[in-house]
């Protein structure tokens, strides 16, 4: 049996091991008590700056402002596609494209919109395809480098969905196409302090009406556009 001196000795260590790990758990405790607090702080501080700076958008077309709107070229994505060999579609993009609008919510049927598109900003992730399609056989870019379309008339589809019917100039030849466009509504930006408008539209147009039909039907003879941006006032 052990003497009495010995066993107050090891009972004070045990008393020890367990206070000092005590005293580690409420430490612990409390730091992550202090953690949780300060992230349900910046939470509530984060969630009341989203709130602040998201714009309150009027989706109706009348609620909309009038006026003269041009392309925010920051918020804009012109994407073709077309199909390849029977199997799937290709996808591309035109990096460098310009818009203008002339918009009035109460009277869409005058609308007017004009944009041009830079040939050579296309935009393919193949170097030598792209160099390819800029030649003579294809869009030609050192005769023809922009693409243009103008609006001759606009037809109403629905509340915010509108036809908006024109003239598209590419490789040297004009011909009549139309676009399906929607509004998707308007809100003030306060990171630029300017009206904007929410916009997309697409459309089909056949590249042999525009003498680019090589090697239909291998490569698809229509091609699908379609646009995506924003305008500001």
């Amino acid at each position: 049996m052990k003497p009495l001196k010995t066993i107050s000795n090891d009972l004070y260590q045990v008393i020890e091991s367990i206070r000092s790990t005590l005293k580690a758990s409420i430490k612990l405790v409390t730091s992550r008590a202090s953690t949780v607090l300060s992230t349900s702080l910046v939470i509530a501080l984060l969630s009341s700056c989203v709130s602040w700076v998201t714009p309150k958008v009027e989706s109706e077309l009348v609620e909309l402002e009038q006026g003269e709107y041009q392309l925010d070229k920051n918020h804009a994505a012109l994407l073709f596609k077309i199909g390849h060999l029977g199997l799937s579609a290709y996808v591309g993009r035109f990096n460098d494209f310009d818009a203008s609008l002339s918009f009035d919510p109460n009277n869409m049927t005058q609308a007017k919109m004009q944009a041009s598109v830079t040939i050579k900003s296309l935009d393919i992730n193949n170097a030598e395809l792209s160099d390819t399609l800029m030649g003579d056989s294809w869009f030609d870019e050192q005769r023809y480098p922009q693409a243009v379309f103008t609006s001759t008339s606009v037809t109403p589809i629905s509340d915010n969905q509108f036809n908006f019917n024109g003239e598209l100039t590419l490789h040297g030849v004009t011909k009549a196409v139309s676009f399906a466009a929607t509004f998707h509504g308007g809100a003030d930006n306060w990171m630029t302090g300017k009206y904007t408008l929410g916009f997309s539209a697409s459309g089909t147009i056949k590249r042999s009406d525009f003498d680019m039909g090589s090697y239909v039907p291998l490569i698809g003879d229509e091609v699908t556009l379609e646009i995506y941006a924003e305008f500001v006032k």
